[in-house]
């Protein structure tokens, strides 16, 4: 009898798995409690994937052998709370696409940095002549590449939700930034929960793997010592010491195995002590995978960027507006204030996950000439920085935000949107709001 696989959420990545399923010769079906996008019923009407949307149809979806839910549906949404009470298994897409490729996979998670690091080792892959692919959170889904492509390397950024569903899959090299306070309404407010979850990135490696991680963060040191050494470790951090795979010294970074090399520090195309960290980062992966020096250093070098992230929009009447969109979280937002060099109106505000703004207090005294609070629900942020002596305005759409920082933001003066939170409550995405901000400081 045919294995029934059920897809819960019909977005980039369980389109990807649906289409996956299918090719693998599953019986399977989609269904997804919003509306689902014109582009991906298209794809799925055309190989006759069967789907719904605006509803789960119980007797569709509790008959499943398997179902492959969507990062973004929390473990605990009636539907997987059903499926746990019947022992249905509940996996990810990236958990599902790893059973059908032998590709090496190289993974990226972490709190902050994910993004602009996983962007920076495909790069750096891309340019040495490899055959690879770029999945997870950027891209198109895993599951769509192992079903359509077929690359030698995958280079994947995973987030905790993504990895809270993996149980078997193998990352050959794993890569954890950081560990800050994120996403904790999903993690019952423990931050140890949201701990376990990023460290399952390694839970399958072997000997031969490499966990790269940087050495300073009190969270991951604190955290070692519970699991067995799984791959070798490759630490990086700011300042040498023995043991280190990347470190800097008097403005040059040093890569030391497994083929010792350096850089000076100017050469590194993106600036900022966290584009330093996701620059060693990325060069160790591509060292460890045995890249060329030679490819690494031209990669780190004439990198772009990330779109959303420190992303320089224009300058109008001597003031510099950045986009920062992808700042969801308070150590995004700590990061991008470190690397202001002039006062700074700071945009924040948005859907909150919990978060604790001391950590950028100091930050906000130090560099901040103004607050533009833009948000449904500003109570919490005129609480924390009411009584910090910076004029305030508080908006509800993103050409009010840009229209009040051109009003308080003065010549020489740089307009940053970083907003610490999740967009969802005035925006589709982050990519959404960092749009409108670039469309509407280009309007000014």
């Amino acid at each position: 009898m045919t294995k029934r696989i059920v897809i819960l959420g019909a977005g980039e990545s369980g389109t990807g798995a649906a289409i996956l399923a299918q090719k693998k010769g599953f019986d399977t079906f989609v269904s997804d409690m919003s509306a689902i996008k014109d582009k991906y019923k298209k794809m799925l009407d055309e190989r006759c994937i069967r789907w719904e949307e605006g509803k789960h149809t119980e007797e569709l979806i509790l008959n499943a052998d398997e179902v492959i839910k969507s990062p973004g549906i929390p473990n605990d949404a009636p539907m997987i709370l059903k499926l746990k009470q019947r022992e249905i298994p509940v996996i990810s897409e990236i958990e599902f696409a790893g059973r059908y490729t032998n590709a090496k996979m190289v993974c990226i998670t972490g709190s902050n940095g994910k993004t602009t690091t996983t962007s920076l080792i495909y790069h750096i892959f891309k340019k040495a002549g490899l055959n690879v692919g770029l999945a997870g959170n950027i891209g198109q889904s895993l599951a769509y590449q192992v079903a359509e492509c077929d690359y030698d390397y995958y280079v994947i950024e995973l987030s905790s939700f993504q990895l809270d569903n993996m149980y078997k899959f193998h990352a050959n090299i794993a890569v954890l930034m950081n560990i800050t306070p994120d996403h904790l309404d999903r993690y019952d407010y423990k931050m140890q929960n949201y701990v376990d979850a990023k460290f399952r990135i390694i839970q399958n490696q072997t000997d031969e793997d490499a966990f790269i991680f940087w050495n300073d963060d009190p969270i991951i040191q604190g955290e070692l010592h519970k699991y067995g050494i799984h791959g070798r470790y490759y630490p990086f951090a700011e300042r040498r010491e023995d043991g280190l795979a990347a470190f800097v010294e008097q403005n040059k970074v040093y890569f030391t195995e497994p083929a010792a090399f350096n850089m000076e520090q100017e050469e590194l195309a993106l600036t900022g002590k966290h584009n330093l960290f996701n620059s060693m980062a990325a060069g160790i992966s591509a060292n460890v995978a045995g890249i060329r020096k030679e490819y690494i250093r031209e990669a780190l070098h004439d990198f772009k960027g990330v779109e959303h992230r420190l992303e320089k929009v224009a300058r109008v009447r001597g003031v510099e507006y950045i986009n920062d969109s992808k700042a969801t979280n308070v150590n995004s937002c700590w990061y991008a204030l470190q690397s202001m060099k002039t006062k700074t109106v700071l945009i924040l505000g948005g859907k909150d996950k919990g978060n604790d703004y001391n950590e950028i207090a100091d930050l906000v005294r130090e560099k901040c000439s103004g607050l533009i609070f833009l948000g449904l629900h500003n109570e919490k942020l005129h609480e924390f920085f009411g009584g910090f002596g910076l004029p305030i305005a508080d908006v509800q759409s993103m050409k009010d935000a840009v229209n009040a920082a051109y009003r308080m933001a003065k010549k020489g003066e740089t307009v940053l949107l970083s907003p610490c939170c999740a967009s969802f409550d005035l925006f589709k995405s982050y990519e959404d709001r960092g749009c409108q901000f670039k469309e509407c400081v280009r309007n000014l």
